[in-house]
């Protein structure tokens, strides 16, 4: 079955349109999901929507939206009120602006879109809008409508179609400030930091996400098998997390190399050995002597 659109309507630069589509890159469905049952029963349980103060199930028809203004008191608006604030980009994006994709911090980025045609009627004038954002090298920033709030989007070419991905406002993004002030400045040592940066080197590698393994959803899934073939679930021992007692000792060992005890060791058990050879040599030769 081919996947439902998300959203469907039209792409626009400046005079030239064309429809389109909308689908979600990224999906949750495949992970393992659980349902809340009635222990005694095994049924499903299933939520009503009460009044807080009385406790009684409300009609879906009874049900209104509204805006706390103070604590405990609301102003309540009706469907028809937020339609009158519906905006006209509903089913269409309009591109505004080109900006450099470097540009765009990642804290704005949001949910990735696939973006293609929508039938054949518009696949030139698509096109050619993908490929005039292509030859820019740029990001093209819209707006698009999604359950009746505004979102601004970027658009950039990524195979045969465009790739959107919807922005936060700045409302919407926490200021760094607010966490990191606080954090103190701290002078790192300069053998400190080669034995950092060589541990970093040592793991160096690319981006290859298929490689990546969710090891959560792995023992859920084999947790699930071992109930379904009635076998016991066993709890894993804990295991307590090493405790770093000294910062420089636990970088050397991370970086593979020897510490000075262990070095200072090594040397004690050469001389000793050292000094056992030419005892015994010593001792050879007095016999002879003798």
């Amino acid at each position: 079955m081919a996947p439902r659109a998300y959203w469907k309507g039209y792409l626009r630069l400046s005079l030239v349109s064309c429809p389109i589509q909308l689908f979600p890159a990224a999906s949750e469905r495949e992970k393992v999901r659980f349902h809340q049952l009635n222990r005694d029963t095994g049924n499903r349980i299933r939520y009503v929507k009460v009044d807080a103060d009385t406790g009684d199930e409300v009609a879906a028809d009874d049900i209104v939206k509204g805006y706390e203004v103070s604590k405990g008191n609301y102003i309540e608006v009706e469907p028809d009120e937020l339609e009158a604030v519906e905006i006209d980009s509903t089913r269409m994006i309009d591109i505004d602006q080109f900006v450099p994709r470097k540009e765009i911090d990642d804290l704005y980025m949001k949910d990735p879109y696939y973006i293609v045609p929508d039938g054949e009627v518009g696949l030139q004038a698509f096109a050619v809008i993908r490929d005039a954002i292509k030859k820019q090298g740029m990001v093209a920033l819209g707006r698009v409508v999604f359950t009746n709030r505004e979102h601004v989007i970027s658009l950039e070419p990524r195979g045969k179609g465009l790739m959107g991905v919807t922005l936060r406002y700045p409302y919407e993004v926490r200021a760094e400030k607010d966490y990191f002030d606080d954090i103190p400045n701290e002078s790192v040592p300069k053998d400190m930091l080669e034995l950092a940066t060589h541990i970093v080197q040592t793991k160096a590698g690319h981006f290859k996400p298929d490689k990546f393994e969710d090891h959560y959803e792995s023992a859920l899934r084999n947790l699930i098998k071992r109930k379904q073939e009635g076998k016991p679930i066993e709890r894993p021992k804990e295991q307590e997390p090493a405790k770093v007692i000294d910062l420089m000792e636990a970088l050397r060992k991370s970086a593979g190399k020897e510490t000075p005890a262990r070095r200072t060791q090594a040397r004690s058990t050469t001389s000793h050995r050292r000094t056992t050879k030419k005892s015994t040599r010593s001792s050879a030769r007095h016999r002879k002597a003798g």
